[in-house]
């Protein structure tokens, strides 16, 4: 939020800013047309972290400390991983988990034993915890799946991409398109405690935030798997998740545009995917009313886990099994291919509606092409 709030800073007399009671922020050119609709492009600020819960140690002589974990990470990644907690003046804490109490609700809570280095006196309540990582590198790695040639994929590894990649590649576009007069209805909307039930997303929904006609253009991370969406292979358009099909004439609408422009610049990679498994904000959204899809970033180590079903699956054999955690990462190509398909799907929006404002009728969306079908089909049927 903070690095938000200095992005903000230099462009904030050309912009409309909004947070409502949760900490959502919606951000909006103040030369919008009023009555077009808005182009929002979503993404979430948390990442899955531990939450400081005793006031005081427990037994602060030992320097031992409970934790909360909020956000969706498997139990073998827990007893014996390294943390950092990041008290109020911003000095960071070493410790190692020694406990999880899995059933604990509405959280699971951890206990853990402080470095001697550091002073269990100095964390309070409410403190954030991390997983204890490298700091943030671009390496090269070799992404072939087993059985593939080498495939080398310049990646960025870092603590959070999820959603944090996806903030700043929402970011970029916004900057890019900031003084395009055809973008003017292009806004962001970045929420709060996605990774805990979309809780700020609904919260938005519910409320007075969000314009009633806007449509949301959400960003996402989504774990990637090699034979399905590899990483390196462009940023995907989602086309729904677990529980939803996203709204189809925005999908279909941003899945042209994007051919289209695959088309005429060969060297652009995208991709067009179901996400297998999850569930996303643009499920939210539709769900109150607001026409939505998904962009998203294929990520590796989904939430700092390594070898997931890997490490699930031996889990199933051994209870005692243990996992490793790592840093999220993924393919700089990608992020440049997701801020280019921000760019191509807010213009292309926003030209649709000044055609269709000229021309006083709706979005047909394939039915050209579906009435090229009949014509031929009746043809060759009546032949």
């Amino acid at each position: 939020m903070a690095w938000i709030d200095s992005f903000l800073a230099p462009r904030r007399s050309r912009l409309d800013i909004r947070r409502d009671d949760a900490g959502n922020y919606l951000i909006r050119r103040k030369d919008r047309k009023r009555g077009a609709r808005a182009i929002l492009v979503t993404a979430h600020l948390d990442h899955p972290a531990f939450v400081v819960v005793n006031d005081r140690p427990v037994a602060s002589a030992r320097g031992i400390i409970d934790l909360e974990f909020r956000g969706g990470v498997h139990n073998p990644y827990f007893v014996g991983s390294r943390i950092e907690v990041i008290d109020c003046a911003g000095v960071r804490h070493d410790a190692s988990i020694t406990h999880l109490d899995a059933a604990a609700k509405p959280f699971k809570r951890v206990r853990a034993r402080l470095a001697r280095t550091s002073s269990a006196h100095a964390i309070a309540a409410g403190d954030i915890g991390r997983w204890k990582l490298p700091s943030p590198m671009i390496v090269e790695r070799d992404l072939a799946a087993p059985g593939e040639p080498e495939r080398v994929v310049k990646v960025l590894e870092t603590h959070a991409c999820d959603d944090l990649a996806a903030v700043a590649a929402a970011c970029a576009a916004f900057d890019r398109l900031l003084r395009d007069p055809k973008a003017a209805n292009f806004g962001l909307l970045f929420t709060v405690a996605e990774e805990v039930g979309f809780i700020g997303a609904i919260h938005a929904a519910r409320g007075s935030l969000i314009p009633a006609s806007s449509r949301l253009l959400c960003l996402e991370n989504s774990r990637s798997f090699p034979h399905d969406s590899p990483i390196g292979a462009g940023a995907i358009l989602r086309v729904g998740d677990r529980l939803s099909v996203f709204t189809p004439a925005l999908t279909n609408a941003l899945s042209d545009l994007l051919s289209r422009h695959a088309k005429a610049n060969p060297v652009f990679r995208w991709q067009r995917k179901l996400m297998p498994g999850g569930a996303c904000e643009a499920t939210a959204f539709a769900a109150y009313g607001f026409d939505s899809t998904c962009l998203c970033l294929p990520l590796g180590n989904y939430h700092n886990m390594k070898d997931i079903d890997l490490t699930v699956a031996a889990a199933q054999r051994n209870p005692k099994a243990r996992g490793r955690v790592g840093c999220e990462f993924i393919a700089i190509d990608d992020f440049h291919s997701l801020v280019e398909m921000i760019s191509i799907g807010v213009r292309g929006l926003a030209a649709a509606d000044a055609t269709r404002a000229r021309r006083g009728r709706a979005n047909q969306g394939h039915r050209p092409l579906m009435e090229s079908i009949y014509r031929k089909g009746q043809a060759v049927l009546a032949g």
